[in-house]
């Protein structure tokens, strides 16, 4: 069982002031005053919804949607500045306005959890790709995005963060109640991607291109995106801790995770 909040070490006054609550979920700042319009926020039956917690690879997998959908060369990825291609939803820039007024199909990402995007994905439109990362490597991620980014400012220590992560205390809310779905051939046949055997083959190639020049990319020499990255932060007593809420409340789900490669 996780510790209370009342157990949970504090963080700074201004800290907490990063965040606004929604019907009992912390989320963003940016996301204040816009609940109601994203959720009325219209779909088209083309879209393409990426939707993940914060940290979860969603750099990597928007490449690959946007590769294969697309049609588009990985040199070129490279090239460009993928985030303008896949506008977050709830972000400040562009705004809903623009997102809303994108020629079809639109690429669209969200860091929401389910009960909060759009209504109309709720009811069956658009076409949605989920992508859950294990939950150690991400907490881990997620402490060093915080404390690298000038408007979190997060100065308190990883046992206190990881507390926070346990006990639902961050942006975004619940890890473990946020969503929760891949080979090439499955994705481009759920996105409605007609293509030969000879495309196919060029798809994974490309495919297999960027996923190799993300694992060699610089970000991963700070240890970033591999897998049982976890290890090195945990103390004992934490993996316990961890173990212990992670049984309790994933023990409905049959999502599984490799956490040590």
């Amino acid at each position: 069982m996780a510790e209370s909040e009342v157990d949970t070490p504090s963080t700074p006054i201004e800290y907490e002031s990063k965040y606004f609550e929604y019907e009992g979920v912390r989320l963003p700042p940016f996301c204040r005053g816009k609940m109601d319009e994203i959720a009325n926020f219209s779909l088209r039956s083309s879209d393409i919804w990426i939707v993940t917690y914060p940290k979860s690879g969603t750099s990597l997998l928007q490449e690959v949607v946007y590769l294969v959908s697309q049609g588009a060369d990985p040199d070129e990825i490279g090239l460009m500045n993928i985030d303008e291609q896949l506008p977050v939803l709830e972000y400040p820039q562009p705004g809903l306005e623009i997102i809303q007024e994108l020629t079809s199909p639109r690429l669209i990402k969200s860091h929401l959890p389910y009960r909060f995007l759009p209504t109309a994905m709720h009811n069956g439109e658009g076409k949605v790709i989920y992508m859950a990362r294990n939950p150690k490597d991400l907490v881990v991620s997620y402490y060093q995005f915080h404390r690298s980014l000038r408007t979190m400012s997060y100065r308190g220590t990883f046992q206190e963060f990881c507390r926070r992560f346990m006990n639902d205390k961050l942006g975004y809310g619940s890890w473990f109640e946020h969503d929760l779905g891949t080979l090439v051939e499955q994705l481009a046949r759920f996105l409605g991607i007609s293509c030969d055997k000879a495309q196919l083959e060029s798809m994974v190639e490309s495919c297999n291109q960027l996923i190799e020049q993300c694992c060699n990319s610089e970000a991963l020499s700070i240890c970033r995106g591999r897998v049982g990255l976890w290890k090195d932060i945990f103390t004992v007593s934490m993996n316990e801790k961890f173990d212990a809420v992670y049984r309790q409340k994933m023990a409905k789900s049959d999502l599984t995770f490799d956490f040590i490669l």
